[in-house]
């Protein structure tokens, strides 16, 4: 089934940069953003920046981010969330598009990406840029 606005979130679990399994319905509860990305991948290095700014901005306010890397080369990969400044949490099936969660969300390019809400429902994807800070602001700026 493809993977809608609207529809639950499969759950996985993948393997941390520091070799730890982790899993979707460890988020359970909270806001979280799938970002599948590479270190290969020039868009996604140019949407690095905004997502950093992004997380900066609404962690405090229940943004979670698990990035998803298609990576094959640890070593890049790693340097890549070092240059980038990236500090949420990292993982990968270091299978490219052949990895089993890129399977399970039918990734076909990168950068993608899927906000799941606090029931574990998806209620975006591949939001980047003036628009993914647009989502975040209505949905975390909400008049109490």
């Amino acid at each position: 089934l493809f993977r809608s606005i609207g529809q639950p979130a499969p759950d996985f679990t993948v393997v941390s940069i520091d070799n730890k399994p982790v899993k979707l319905s460890d988020y359970k509860g909270k806001y979280i953003m799938l970002d599948f990305w590479a270190s290969w991948c020039g868009p996604c290095r140019h949407e690095n920046p905004n997502v950093v700014k992004q997380y900066a901005a609404f962690h405090s306010k229940g943004l979670n981010i698990l990035g998803i890397s298609l990576d094959t080369s640890k070593t890049n990969w790693q340097q890549a969330i070092s240059a980038d400044k990236i500090t949420w949490a990292q993982a990968s099936d270091m299978k490219n598009f052949e990895g089993p969660t890129e399977r399970l969300y039918h990734i076909e390019a990168i950068p993608s990406n899927f906000i799941i809400d606090p029931q574990g429902i998806i209620i975006a994807k591949n939001l980047r840029g003036d628009a993914l800070e647009d989502f975040l602001n209505k949905t975390f700026n909400k008049p109490q």
